[in-house]
């Protein structure tokens, strides 16, 4: 619907519903918190618009004319909507301050997150209520495409179109292996063809580790690079770490993930010709920055961190 050109602003209704109500420019003035003069102006303003005389002046006030009259009822009831839609705003605005939605990779949920929320929750009286969706990359978008969260973390550098990003944290990927591993016995660093045609411990189809050192893989090798399946698809970093320690295979994990079991129950590799560092990313729906509220503050104090 493309409402008419004629249509009344809110203030002027708004002034008119006033002058009514009081029977004088004088006081409708005093009532809105202008002047006298600003009040003639929007009604002249308004009945120019219009078409239609709304007020007679008198030596006793301005009396609203029939037309006038009636523009008031009408007014009165859009004045009274817009009340209850500004209130709507409000209490929406409000939720945003008290709620913070978020949705997050398992490196960024199981190592970042909890630290960040802690101090984010000790600078704010009162913290808003915070609830967060482990996952995995792709999930994540789409929670944040959806608007089912307010703001996403991510691993790597690809972006989905329509969603904006900013780097909040760096981290690596290192290959580990159970201790007595033959690759611990290797006189070289395991290269990524070795990594290529062995099969590994993965995270799930969607998880942004795996896509990550999928990508690498093509960019050492080419697009035509041999590609043995994964022994293991598991859906959490934990359950991959612990297989890789059960002896199930290597696998390449974030050295967040991993820091507590190298030296004893893992063993960390090194990878001759692959760059494995890569960043960790928050995401949000279009715009430079997160709608007013509490992802905008969290996102805010995370750069502070």
């Amino acid at each position: 619907m493309v409402l008419s050109p004629r249509m009344p602003d809110l203030a002027s209704l708004e002034t008119l519903q006033a002058v009514v109500a009081t029977g004088s420019l004088n006081a409708a003035a005093t009532r809105l918190g202008v002047t006298q003069q600003a009040v003639s102006a929007r009604i002249r303003a308004m009945e120019t618009q219009l078409g239609v005389a709304l007020l007679t002046r008198t030596p006793r006030g301005s009396v609203p004319t029939q037309s006038g009259r009636l523009v008031a009822e009408w007014a009165d009831r859009l004045l009274t909507l817009a009340g209850e839609f500004d209130a709507g705003l409000a209490a929406l605005r409000l939720e945003r301050r008290d709620q913070l939605r978020l949705a997050a990779s398992l490196t960024v949920a199981e190592h970042l997150l909890p630290r960040w929320l802690v101090s984010f929750a000790a600078q704010h009286d009162p913290a808003p209520k915070v609830s967060f969706t482990a996952t995995n990359s792709d999930h994540v978008y789409d929670l944040v495409r959806a608007g089912d969260v307010e703001l996403g973390f991510v691993e790597g550098s690809r972006v989905p179109t329509g969603l904006r990003s900013r780097t909040v944290a760096r981290d690596e990927l290192v290959l580990v292996v159970p201790p007595g591993h033959p690759w611990t016995r290797l006189r070289r660093p395991v290269t990524a063809a070795d990594l290529a045609r062995t099969s590994l411990v993965t995270r799930e189809e969607g998880s942004g580790t795996r896509e990550f050192l999928e990508r690498a893989l093509t960019r050492a090798l080419g697009p035509g690079r041999e590609s043995a399946p994964p022994v293991l698809e598991l859906s959490t970093t934990a359950s991959v770490r612990a297989a890789v320690i059960a002896g199930a295979g290597p696998a390449v994990l974030s050295d967040l993930s991993v820091a507590d079991d190298l030296g004893h129950r893992l063993t960390h590799l090194a990878i001759a010709d692959l760059d494995l560092a890569r960043p960790l990313r928050a995401v949000w729906l279009s715009g430079p920055q997160p709608g007013a509220g509490a992802a905008r503050d969290f996102l805010a104090h995370i750069a502070r961190s």
